[in-house]
């Protein structure tokens, strides 16, 4: 039994929800989203909001109740709220700024790293050693943090490297002589 599953997905004020067979579309004030959920589970509106649940006692419906009502979740968020990841440059000479409509990363190469922004996605550089990437979809907003901290992911020995901000990097210790 899911837990998370068995909770209604509260529509705030401003938001309206079509469902449509398996799809169901979200339009905010932020913008408009929609996903296609699988056939194991069941989608309907009530007073509560929109409800989730599995079609059989299968274990894969099982499995899928409780992600298809945060997929749902997430649409009723982005198109309120939005998403955004931070990512930290460390290392002497790295650095983000931006360049037109791409990013510009300077992190250590025999070149700079120029990463087109897509166009649903939102690139920010308060600082020179921060980076915030924002925008509706949560899906995207993660992808494209994990593509900008591929070019130069942390490194263990002195944390150089590009990482998000909540992460943790375990330290390793040098060579001893």
């Amino acid at each position: 039994m899911s837990r998370i599953g068995k909770l209604a997905v509260p529509i705030p004020s401003g938001v309206t929800i079509t469902i449509d067979g398996q799809s169901v579309a979200a339009k905010g004030p932020k913008g408009e989203l929609s996903a296609v959920l699988i056939d194991d589970v069941l989608v309907e509106m009530n007073d509560a909001g929109v409800k989730i649940a599995p079609r059989s006692e299968t274990k894969r419906a099982q499995a899928m109740w409780g992600m298809s009502r945060t997929v749902v979740a997430n649409l009723v968020e982005g198109v309120t709220e939005g998403f955004s990841k931070t990512l930290e440059i460390n290392g002497v000479g790295y650095r983000a700024q931006m360049q037109g409509n791409d990013l510009q990363l300077n992190v250590g190469l025999s070149h700079d790293v120029l990463y087109p922004i897509p166009s649903d996605i939102k690139i920010e550089v308060p600082k020179p050693t921060e980076i915030v990437v924002s925008g509706i979809d949560k899906q995207k907003v993660g992808q494209v943090a994990a593509e900008i901290r591929s070019y130069r992911p942390p490194e263990p020995f002195k944390g150089k490297g590009i990482k998000y901000a909540n992460e943790y990097i375990f330290r390793k210790e040098g060579k001893k002589k």
